[in-house]
């Protein structure tokens, strides 16, 4: 498997989980990832039973261009039955991988989160196509991005599992210590992820609250001056970038997750794993309509339509002032993470995928 989102500690739980299953696994990654929150170093934290490999990435923090040094000799020196290519069919890293497979008669499959049928100028939808044709499948990680692939001319075997699920061990559930209502987003302070109307929702919320906004971005110096006009800094502690393996416990900082995506022309809600991560922390959610949200949080939680601030602030008063609905909440949101969303079942599932293409 190559794949640069394993830098991340936690997400590791699933490459365990993969050679428990008896997966005889190999994982390439990069020593850093850079996006617009920054520097994402490499985190060791679940490094059992599977062979963890760093090699030099080029172009590091370029979606599109990114490639890796040594990645021919390795995929030599292993000869593989499956290359998981853990990227977009539309990147170099993606080509690369599954140039690299074909050379040692590897199966290929890789992993898509996009759900919007976007099209690319050469040579990326030359790579694209020229993947599509050969690649023996695909994970998707919704059904609105099997629904793409498909569009854009994928025909071959697909599977909907998400790109990584999370610990319940590591998320559970706390005691509500004594203190006001705390509304938390933790994310990329990018103009798509809402956060500014999540500023002005909080700025009209009657009462006494609290607000932890945890992530960095382009947006940040401009929310924080949005928070200052208002009047609301006070109530705002922000945080930057943390270790994966100190999230668990900033659920237990909060009382309700907002998460209120904007869907924008290039780009909708492919996922929102803090959802799934705070569903498990039996933090109660509210998001907006945004892409891949109402399908994640089901019937346990708010979801309210995007853009509208009127009704994002209802939704974090009802959760602040109905405690039995907010209990409710906490309790449907963890049942749902664990029966839909951990590590072992995404494992587990992804597992059954390589067993199939063995058998092809």
């Amino acid at each position: 498997m190559v794949s640069k989102a394993c830098v991340v500690g936690i997400y590791q739980r699933k490459l365990e989980d993969l050679a428990r299953l008896g997966i005889d696994l190999t994982v390439v990654v990069p020593p850093s990832w850079v996006d617009e929150r920054g520097e994402q170093r490499l985190e060791r934290v679940y490094t059992d039973g599977y062979r963890l490999e760093v090699l030099p990435i080029r172009r590091n923090g370029d979606f599109h261009l990114h490639s890796y040094v040594g990645l021919g000799e390795l995929v030599r020196e292993l000869r593989p039955d499956i290359v998981h290519i853990d990227e977009e069919p539309y990147n170099l890293a993606a080509w690369q991988c599954f140039h690299d497979a074909k050379r040692v008669g590897a199966k290929t499959l890789f992993f898509s989160w996009q759900n919007l049928v976007r099209r690319y100028p050469p040579p990326f939808s030359w790579g694209e196509r020229w993947l599509l044709r050969g690649v023996d499948y695909a994970l998707m990680g919704t059904d609105s991005a099997a629904e793409v692939w498909r569009a854009k001319g994928y025909t071959g075997r697909l599977a909907v599992i998400p790109q990584f699920g999370t610990d319940p061990d590591l998320f559970q559930p706390a005691p509500r210590p004594d203190r006001p209502f705390t509304v938390g987003y933790f994310g990329r302070l990018v103009e798509e992820k809402g956060v500014s109307l999540l500023l002005d929702a909080l700025a009209g919320l009657s009462g006494d609250w609290r607000a932890v906004i945890l992530g960095g971005g382009p947006q940040r110096d401009t929310l924080v001056a949005q928070a200052e006009a208002a009047g609301i800094a006070g109530r705002v502690t922000w945080l930057g970038q943390v270790a994966s393996t100190d999230m668990p416990n900033l659920y237990h900082r909060i009382d309700t997750l907002a998460l209120p995506s904007l869907t924008r022309p290039n780009w909708k809600e492919q996922f929102g794993r803090v959802l799934v991560e705070a569903m498990c922390s039996g933090v109660p959610v509210v998001g907006s309509d945004s892409g891949a949200i109402p399908s994640v949080v089901g019937d346990a939680g708010l979801v309210v339509p995007e853009g509208d601030v009127s009704a994002l602030r209802g939704a974090l008063a009802r959760l602040r002032d109905e405690p039995g609905l907010a209990a409710h909440f906490a309790s449907a949101g963890r049942a749902r993470a664990l029966a839909h969303f951990t590590q072992r079942a995404v494992a587990e599932a992804t597992a059954d995928v390589y067993h199939e293409m063995l058998d092809m």
